[in-house]
């Protein structure tokens, strides 16, 4: 499991059923379990996200065993729903996880 921090002013884009159709047009079909949505693409077999009004979480299961191909265009897929959905680009969001980890703060990831 992974945590994303949002940007500021940026969580009201991802608040309830907004994640599940953010999922749903960056990997295509989605469903609701428990309160997390649920989805699939390929080389990410199970990606399941929620929020808890502040930051971003994100649990995967991947496939390690897929072609050149899909694998790119899952990591594609993947920054592109990350930066959607935190408001931060690759980039940024490798800076914070820097500036938290002086900081000592632990489970944010890149």
């Amino acid at each position: 499991m992974h945590a994303y921090p949002v940007k500021r002013g940026h969580f009201k884009n991802i608040e309830g059923v907004r994640l599940k159709d953010m999922m749903e047009m960056t990997f295509g079909p989605a469903h609701e379990e428990g309160g997390k949505f649920v989805a699939s693409f390929g080389a990410l077999e199970r990606i399941v996200a929620w929020t808890d009004g502040k930051s971003l979480f994100v649990d995967t299961a991947s496939n390690p065993k897929v072609d050149d191909a899909t694998a790119v265009a899952t990591r594609e897929r993947w920054n592109a729903f990350l930066e959607r959905a935190t408001g931060f680009t690759a980039k940024q969001r490798q800076k914070k996880v820097q500036e938290e980890a002086k900081k000592g703060v632990p489970g944010v990831d890149a």
